[in-house]
């Protein structure tokens, strides 16, 4: 499926993830140092960053667990650490974990 594989190498820049998620640049850059087990977008040459479809769905997660459910930091980054662990362990139930 070319589909597939040309979303699997599209690449966003800060600008762009901050237009879908409503997040601020500023707070993208914070998140990246707090959260940075978990969200690691590449550098360009010029080291800028680019963000990987699977960091848009890290960062809506982030901005979930913030928002929505009022975690703190560290209950954030618990939180993602047991998505994380549940999509390495085989799936039994009928969908898999998101992180969006």
């Amino acid at each position: 499926m070319q589909t597939d594989k040309v979303s699997r190498n599209l690449m966003l820049t800060i600008d762009q993830i901050s237009q879908l998620t409503g997040v601020r640049k500023s707070t993208l850059r914070y998140w990246e140092k707090s959260f940075d087990d978990f969200l690691k977008p590449a550098r360009t040459h010029s080291n800028r960053r680019e963000y990987t479809l699977e960091d848009l769905d890290v960062i809506k997660a982030i901005k979930r667990l913030l928002e929505d459910e009022h975690l703190t930091t560290q209950g954030v980054r618990l939180k993602l650490g047991e998505i994380t662990d549940n999509d390495k362990k085989p799936n039994t139930r009928n969908k898999a974990p998101r992180f969006g």
